[in-house]
C-alpha cells in the first residue's frame, strides 16, 4: 500500500490512491492546506505525539441535508425540553468539549493540541462552524466542522445532557437545508450514524457528489 510524504508544496496525491484510507504523511495543518484536503475527499486524523496523518477512506458516511432521521423519543424531548441553539458563539468551547469527552472504544483523542489549534484559525477564516446547544446559559452540547460551497464536514460532537448533540445535528441539518447545501460528510461509516440516516458511499461515487456540492458559491464567515 503506497503512503506518500509531504513536503511544504501545497499539494496531495490522488485520493484513489489510498488504498486503505491512509494517502499521505506530512505536510502542515496551515488553513490552506486543510482547505484543499477538504476540497479533495482527504481529511487529518491522528494522535497525540503520531505524524501529521491525511486520509481518504474507501467509504464515507453521507446524508443529504433535510433527511436527518430522529427517533420519535428523541423528537418529544426535543419539543418538551427544547435547547437554545447557537452557531459559531462557543467555537473554542465546542472543540475543547469534544477533545475531552470520553468515547466507548477509543483510548485518547485524535483531537491534539496542534489539531485544536489549526481548526480554531479555519473558524476565524470564516470556514470552520460550531453548533451549539444552550439551556439556563450553560453549553450542554455542540458540534462543529468545515464548510465549503454546499458541502459540510463534520468532524465531532459532543453531549454533557441527554439529546443535546442531536439537538445540535437537527439544527444543523436544518441550517444546512435552508442554504442550499446538496452533502453533509460523516467521514467513517458506523453504527451511530448510520442511525441518523445516512448512507454509506463508496469513494469514487463520494468524489462525484463533493465535486458538485463544491460548484455552489463559496461563503465565508461566521454563522451566527
Amino acid at each position: 500500500m503506497p503512503v506518500f510524504r509531504l513536503n511544504q508544496s501545497l499539494v496531495f496525491p490522488d485520493p484513489e490512491l489510498a488504498e486503505e484510507g491512509l494517502l499521505a504523511i506530512g505536510g502542515d495543518l496551515s488553513v490552506n492546506r486543510l482547505l484543499l484536503a477538504y476540497r479533495s475527499g482527504i481529511f487529518p486524523w491522528f494522535g497525540e505525539g503520531d505524524p501529521l496523518l491525511w486520509w481518504s477512506p474507501p467509504e464515507r458516511a453521507l446524508l443529504r441535508p433535510g433527511h436527518l432521521h430522529l427517533s420519535a423519543r428523541t423528537r418529544r424531548q426535543l419539543r418538551q425540553h427544547p435547547f437554545e441553539i447557537r452557531f459559531d458563539s462557543a467555537f473554542e468551547a465546542v472543540i475543547g468539549h469534544c477533545s475531552r469527552v470520553p468515547r466507548p472504544g477509543q483510548d485518547g483523542t485524535w483531537i491534539t493540541t496542534e489539531m485544536r489549534a489549526a481548526y480554531v484559525e479555519l473558524h476565524r477564516a470564516g470556514h470552520a462552524h460550531s453548533v451549539e446547544a444552550w439551556r439556563g446559559g450553560e453549553l450542554r452540547g455542540g458540534l462543529y466542522g468545515v464548510s465549503l460551497g454546499g458541502a459540510f464536514f463534520g468532524e465531532s460532537m459532543f453531549s454533557l445532557e441527554a439529546e443535546a448533540s442531536r439537538a445540535a445535528l437537527a439544527a444543523l441539518d436544518a441550517r444546512l437545508a435552508a442554504r442550499g447545501f446538496t452533502l453533509l460528510d460523516g467521514q467513517l461509516p458506523h453504527v451511530g450514524l448510520m442511525g441518523y440516516g445516512f448512507r454509506t458511499v463508496p469513494r469514487p461515487l463520494f468524489l462525484v457528489e463533493l465535486a458538485e456540492a463544491l460548484r455552489a458559491e463559496v461563503r465565508t464567515g461566521p454563522w451566527a
